[in-house]
């Protein structure tokens, strides 16, 4: 499918370099109807689900932190209807009630082969919400949809140093980018979870300096955000990239723009929030 690159991110800040700031690329990524291939658990909480078919030719995901919307089955058992893409909108058979659509949540590309036409997802398993619920019970040749991504942000090179937080959601986006940085690029990684056995290995060619942050019986996001006000930013040009629950994430918003992280160079994420449902909102 075609992507199309548009102007860069707009900036907060007139003294960030136009070469270092995140660029927008479009996608025309279809639905796809796919299915289940594999289904592991890296850690007691964690669910990594291998999705797979022909319909995932063309897939493309060109950022870290995109999000791509998984669409479920609306009950156990029930059939997977799909909509259209109709010049970039949305479609639904008109007969289709509201009780009959796909259960819609999003969820960022872990990894994706495109030789072998596979899509790698993981499932934090907090809380009893239905992309959850549905994870911990897959089973190959189970049937899912994939809607996008409908867009990326690229990062280019030059940035001196990055520093990544977040909790279990924001997972595979970090797991990701450490994945794909380059060797001797210097990151501060900092990362809450609810028990140690939810610390695992994470591959990177870079200079990472990795802290995991076990939750334990304090409130989600008290770690993170206690670790990242005493974690000084690194020296030079910084990219800061965050996700997690909404309230934690704004909290850490403000402070990074108190230690003078120029808001252009700065992404963060509500990825949940407490309380409600299917919440996904860019905190900028």
């Amino acid at each position: 499918m075609t992507s199309e690159l548009s102007s860069p991110v707009s900036s907060s800040s007139a003294a960030v370099p136009a070469h270092l700031l995140p660029q927008r690329v479009r996608h025309a990524n279809p639905v796809r109807r796919v299915q289940v291939l594999r289904v592991g658990r890296p850690t007691p909480g964690v669910v990594s689900v291998t999705l797979g078919g022909e319909a995932l030719r063309g897939f493309v995901s060109a950022g870290f932190d995109d999000h791509l919307k998984l669409m479920l089955p609306p009950a156990p058992g029930r059939p997977l209807v799909l909509p259209t893409l109709q010049d970039g909108r949305v479609s639904w058979p008109a007969d289709l009630s509201e009780a009959e659509r796909p259960v819609m949540r999003d969820y960022t590309p872990l990894h994706f082969d495109a030789q072998a036409l596979e899509l790698d997802l993981e499932f934090a398993l907090h809380g009893e919400g239905p992309a959850a619920t549905w994870a911990a019970r897959a089973r190959p040749g189970d049937e899912v949809g994939l809607g996008g991504p409908r867009g990326s942000m690229v990062l280019p090179a030059g940035h001196d140093a990055y520093v990544l937080a977040g909790d279990e959601s924001a997972l595979p986006a970090i797991a990701r980018r450490l994945a794909e940085l380059p060797a001797g690029t210097r990151v501060t990684a900092l990362i809450e979870v609810a028990t140690a056995e939810e610390q695992r290995a994470l591959a990177s060619a870079a200079q990472v300096q990795l802290r995991w942050l076990v939750r334990g019986a304090a409130a989600p996001g008290q770690r993170l955000l206690e670790a990242a006000r005493e974690t000084p930013l690194p020296a030079g040009t910084v990219f800061v990239w965050a996700a997690g629950e909404a309230l934690t994430m704004a909290e850490l918003r403000t402070h990074w723009l108190g230690q003078g992280q120029p808001a252009a160079l700065m992404r963060v994420s509500a990825y949940w929030r407490q309380g409600l449902s299917g919440h996904h909102e860019n905190l900028g």
